[in-house]
């Protein structure tokens, strides 16, 4: 690991040498599109290297030189090994938290504690987690699904939940594995869209597993539960 961060370093270096240091991020920005016409991205951001900027897509960031024309896949750290590429991605994820259409998740508690938790029902770790904050009583949870490929039956369990009269009790059943290895209802257009919404959610966070949760802004990946307690603390 520490090879790979030794030899990214001294690419990135070489390419702020040859890049414009003039170039604002406008410049950036056009060039960018000059080169890579194809390449879709949400927003162009100074990166901590003078001359190199940050390319922030749905999915991660990468890195843009104008002045050399290329475009670089990795991260960024300083010398105190503070991965400065995370923390960019952290302080955008922070301001998305603040935007999240909650309305449309599944709320459950109305403790003074906030968890954002992006799960699968068929996931055995998302089952875990969701088991733990079940016990507590000082949470207030908004939950969005994000079923995996891998679990063909996720989907329809999540779309029985948000179809429910009563969500945060099918919330329950599907996560304690009620209606596993057995049919459910058809679902209707409307939670299509609202299985859509949510995995859009999921997309904005950049959630690529699962779950995700954050405590109150803090994100914790796994159902590590040593650390949510200590954050619930």
């Amino acid at each position: 690991m520490r090879k790979k961060i030794a030899v990214m370093s001294l690419l990135l270096v070489g390419v702020a040498g040859v890049a414009f240091a003039r170039d604002d991020t406008a410049t950036a920005i056009r060039k960018l599109r000059e080169t890579f016409p194809n390449y879709a991205f949400q927003e162009v951001l100074p990166s901590p290297i003078p001359g190199l900027y940050e390319v922030v897509s749905d999915r991660h960031s990468v890195y843009f030189s104008p002045g050399s024309g290329h475009l670089l896949f990795g991260e960024i750290w300083d010398r105190n090994g503070k991965n400065l590429t995370a923390v960019s991605q952290e302080q955008r994820v922070a301001k998305i938290l603040n935007d999240l259409p909650l309305e449309k998740a599944v709320k459950i508690g109305n403790g003074k504690h906030t968890v954002i938790e992006v799960t699968d029902p068929d996931c055995p770790y998302c089952r875990r987690g969701s088991e733990y904050l079940d016990s507590r009583n000082d949470v207030t949870r908004y939950v969005f699904f994000f079923p995996l490929k891998n679990h063909p039956e996720a989907p329809a369990k999540s779309r029985y939940v948000l179809g429910a009269a009563s969500r945060e009790p099918a919330y329950h059943e599907v996560m304690k594995g009620k209606f596993d290895g057995k049919p459910l209802p058809d679902s209707s257009p409307e939670t299509e869209q609202q299985l859509r919404d949510h995995q859009q959610v999921a997309a904005r966070l950049r959630v690529s597993g699962t779950p995700k949760y954050w405590i109150n802004g803090t994100p914790v990946s796994g159902a590590d539960i040593k650390q949510i307690e200590a954050l619930l603390r």
